[in-house]
């Protein structure tokens, strides 16, 4: 069998889609091993997870919005996160000797050391952005980007950016909620990858009021410091609806004020396990939360904030399963009515299941370009990573049939 070493920013919304892959690649015989920071990776995967620790140091808040916050999303975190992880990378690639080295788009480090050290490499694209390039309008911003990176000595020889593998790039999404886009061959839109979650948080599940539609509201892990504002507004609208909708709302206690009686408020709750119940949420449009939304099709209200939430926001706006606030200045009718919207009107619900089809859909056999025995041998005239002597039969580098991750139902908790 094979070894795929996996190295993802300490993010959720990262590091749980990769994590799902990952566990589809060991129940599959495979070795997997993790190069990231220890702590936070075993705090979300697990300890029982391998993982080559590249540390970690405080990042400067990512506060700004439109273009700047794109600004400061690489310069802030992106980029130092890369040059002080690398030479840690680079260790585990020597170390590890993987035969596949599976980065997310935002660990660039992953791509530098497996290119550096002549290891096949794919690219794990969690996020809108770095998959349907919606700078390409704005040729300016896609060069300041490439000079950033040049700039940060992590640009790959023969002109390759180290967001996009030559090889494979596998995005947890599907044409039904991207909209039409011509991607090249290597592309794999497979769908998000539903796994099971280390440690759920307790959850109070007898709290919840089956005679009343319960609506999830969360802002991501990301957003605390800027969504205190937007929390009044929420729950004026959700007190418009308190005879009939429970929410739960995701945050820190005490930052969400006169909420209607019922509401479960929690700094963490376990999302796979409260989306069969839900009949609506309300988010920040991170891709992740829309998937895992979308997986189970359940309507949403998306009001984003930044980076690829206006991306992801507008796709689901276009795919006909949800409504788009502004986050900053709708106000509590505008939020109340948007959600009597996805709970009333039958045809959002309807297109979130279309997009639900699509995503059991993107799990079934798919061709040979689609999984990870498309990835060519490593590069002619590099030096691979010297393997250490392991027990066992010898490794294949190949894996036998099937696609490169199961479809979202197969993984799912």
């Amino acid at each position: 069998m094979s070894r795929f070493l996996f190295v993802a920013p300490p993010l959720a919304g990262h590091v749980y889609a990769a994590g799902a892959v990952a566990d589809a690649l060991t129940a599959r015989g495979h070795e997997v091993a993790w190069a990231g920071p220890e702590t936070a990776l075993r705090r979300m995967l697990g300890d029982a997870v391998s993982v080559y620790s590249t540390g970690m140091r405080p990042y400067r808040g990512q506060r700004d919005r439109g273009f700047r916050a794109v600004r400061s999303l690489w310069e802030g975190f992106v980029l130092p996160y890369a040059r002080f992880t690398l030479p840690a990378v680079e260790k585990a690639v020597a170390a590890f000797a993987p035969d596949v080295v599976a980065a997310d788009q935002h660990a660039l480090a992953g791509a530098v050391a497996a290119h550096r050290h002549g290891v096949r490499w794919a690219s794990l694209a969690p996020q809108s952005m770095e998959l349907t390039r919606p700078f390409r309008a704005l040729p300016k911003v896609e060069e300041w980007i490439r000079r950033r990176i040049d700039g940060a000595g992590l640009s790959i020889a023969d002109g390759a950016d180290p967001r996009f593998s030559p090889h494979l790039v596998l995005a947890f999404t599907t044409p039904a909620l991207t909209g039409p886009h011509d991607f090249p061959a290597h592309y794999a839109l497979v769908g998000p990858a539903l796994g099971d979650r280390a440690a759920a948080p307790d959850f109070p599940w007898d709290a919840l009021d089956p005679a009343r539609s319960t609506v999830l509201v969360t802002m991501g892990t990301l957003a605390e410091d800027v969504a205190r504002d937007f929390y009044p507004r929420m729950a004026a609208a959700l007190r418009a609806h308190a005879g009939r909708v429970q929410a739960v709302v995701a945050a820190p206690p005490g930052t969400v004020p006169d909420l209607p009686p019922g509401t479960v408020v929690q700094p963490q709750v376990p999302v796979l396990a409260l989306m069969p119940r839900l009949s609506a949420v309300v988010c920040h449009a991170g891709l992740n939360t829309v998937c895992e939304a979308l997986a189970h099709g359940v309507p949403l209200v998306v009001a984003p904030i930044k980076h690829d939430q206006p991306v992801t926001a507008a796709q689901v706006v276009a795919a006909g399963a949800g409504v788009r606030v502004r986050f900053g200045r709708s106000g509590a009718g505008e939020l109340a009515g948007a959600l009597a919207a996805v709970l009333d009107e039958p045809g959002y619900a309807a297109a979130a299941g279309r997009v639900r089809e699509s995503f059991a859909a993107a799990g079934v056999p798919r061709p040979r370009r689609h999984t990870w025995n498309s990835l060519p041998p490593a590069p002619d005239g590099r030096t691979r990573a010297r393997r250490p002597p392991r027990h066992g039969p010898p490794a294949t580098r190949t894996l036998a049939g099937g696609p490169l991750v199961t479809a979202p139902q197969e993984v799912s908790s």
